[in-house]
């Protein structure tokens, strides 16, 4: 207690703010903020300078990098996984649904959409002239689907590719292989339009050269033979151009490029667009049935709830 009555303040007394939280003052607080990213920042990045300077220094005794834990790493085990080194498998797609079209035959496509489709729908399937050189878009109109699979087969028509919209949204889309099937009915989602790419190129009417990837499951390669059969088996490499459909956690993304190679090693890439991916929702055999068709595969909400099993 001082002379004057008034206690003196010990500097132990003092709160010294440790936290962002304790700071009132709004600047102060976001200052000390990025001081602390700052710091912790860079002790994260000296630890790891300190672990691959050790593992250096160990060479061949240096325990091994762990791999990091993806939910593809802990994919469930599913027995229907194809093992393409199997004479039985190898058998089996020698006769099957798509072998004649993998011996030589040329793909020919009808496409089509809706009754009463909006103008999205329209403009989305005539973009399957360019992407398959041998496809061939037609007014839908009044014709039922089965009419249609009937007018397709009798011209020799290999598949019919159906685009769907519902209030001007395109939600899916149906390819149906002639003349006995399958089909096979995707979810649409997340298209952008060549116009809309940034830096998008022009396609050109080459053939071009497909690539199917991360198809693994026999329903993973039943899909994936269906996608081949749309394409000639004959790309036009002096184009450069190539689509690919990759499989990532049962969802197929479709993506297009040229390709050009800078060096031996190295090749440049220019997206043509468009994109879209596809969720397979059921795959069934034979033509368009809505009442007796046998599925081979239907998707069912129960299915979404194991997020590390996948059926492709």
């Amino acid at each position: 207690m001082s002379s004057t009555g008034k206690r003196e303040v010990d500097k132990d007394d003092i709160k010294v703010p440790h936290t962002p939280h304790d700071i009132k003052c709004k600047a102060r607080r976001t200052l000390l903020s990025q001081k602390l990213r700052a710091q912790r920042k860079k002790a994260k990045e000296g630890a790891r300078k300190e672990r691959q300077m050790e593992r250096q220094k160990l060479g061949d005794a240096a325990p091994a990098v762990q791999k990091p834990r993806t939910i593809e790493s802990m994919r469930r085990q599913d027995e229907t996984v194809v093992d393409e080194n199997d004479q039985e498998y190898q058998d089996e797609i020698e006769i099957d649904e798509f072998a004649e079209y993998f011996q030589g035959r040329e793909p020919k496509v009808v496409l089509t959409t809706n009754t009463n489709p909006a103008g999205c729908a329209i403009v989305f399937a005539k973009m399957f002239e360019k992407i398959l050189p041998q496809a061939e878009y037609c007014s839908r109109r009044h014709f039922e689907l089965k009419d249609i699979v009937k007018f397709a087969t009798n011209r020799e028509y290999t598949d019919i590719m159906v685009v769907n919209e519902d209030r001007g949204k395109i939600n899916s889309l149906m390819i149906c292989h002639l003349p006995n099937g399958p089909t096979a009915l995707f979810k649409v989602s997340s298209i952008t339009m060549p116009d809309k790419i940034p830096g998008g190129g022009e396609m050109t009417s080459h053939k071009a050269e497909l690539i199917v990837n991360n198809f693994t499951t026999r329903l993973g390669h039943t899909v994936g033979r269906m996608f081949a059969a749309l394409f000639p088996q004959d790309p036009n490499f002096k184009g450069r151009r190539v689509c690919t459909l990759h499989n990532q956690r049962d969802y197929i993304f479709f993506r297009q490029h040229r390709y050009m190679f800078e060096s031996r090693e190295k090749a440049a890439l220019h997206e043509l667009g468009p994109r879209f991916t596809l969720k397979l929702i059921s795959l069934q055999h034979g033509t368009f049935d809505t009442s007796s068709g046998e599925y081979i595969h239907l998707h069912k909400a129960g299915m979404d709830v194991d997020r590390k099993k996948f059926v492709l």
